[in-house]
């Protein structure tokens, strides 16, 4: 992606980003991005798979759900509701689905998953630089987990960097659980 800075007017490569705000909103994605990628260095598989605390999540699986994440919610700023399904629709095989997503399958790997979230990062930042307004808005989905009213793509980002950091901080906890190795510090 290439980001102009005022300051510089140089970039890095990639779709151009065309004002400061959305150069922001890409770097802060990216930074966060990187966190959550870098708790799975290193690891197989196997380690990728594995469960650290009570909790179902590991590592592998954080990242699964994440690059879901980022395309259900892209796929909101470009389409709408629609892209999301009501709650009065979800089916047991949504839900044991929505579960699986939390896991790294055993034909799954760490190297296809982090492939993918890179694929779907791509995608997000792509829509970022290029969709014509960041106060589009729709109305969110009827769902407990969030308010009602509507998000403008900007506040949909936003709340993409707060999973994003949410989830690279339950990963550093698991990968610290797992051989004691930490993301910062």
């Amino acid at each position: 992606m290439t980001v102009e800075t005022p300051s510089s007017g140089t970039a890095t490569s990639g779709p151009t980003v065309p004002d400061p705000e959305r150069a922001d909103l890409l770097s802060v994605l990216a930074e966060h991005r990187h966190l959550l990628r870098y708790t799975t260095r290193d690891l197989t598989d196997e380690q990728a798979r594995m469960r650290t605390t009570v909790s179902d999540l590991c590592l592998g699986g954080i990242i699964k759900h994440v690059a879901a994440m980022e395309r259900q919610w892209v796929d909101f700023i470009l389409q709408g509701p629609s892209a999301m399904k009501d709650l009065s629709e979800l089916t047991e095989e949504d839900f044991a689905e929505f579960d699986a997503g939390f896991r790294l399958g055993p034909d799954e790997t760490l190297a296809g998953v982090l492939a993918d979230y890179e694929a779907a990062a791509r995608r997000t930042d792509e829509v970022i630089a290029t969709l014509p307004d960041l106060n589009v808005a729709h109305p969110l989905p009827d769902v407990p987990w969030l308010p009602s009213g509507e998000w403008t793509a900007r506040r949909v980002i936003l709340h993409l960097v707060a999973e994003i950091a949410k989830h690279a901080g339950h990963a550093d906890i698991i990968r610290e659980s797992l051989d004691g190795a930490k993301t910062m510090g």
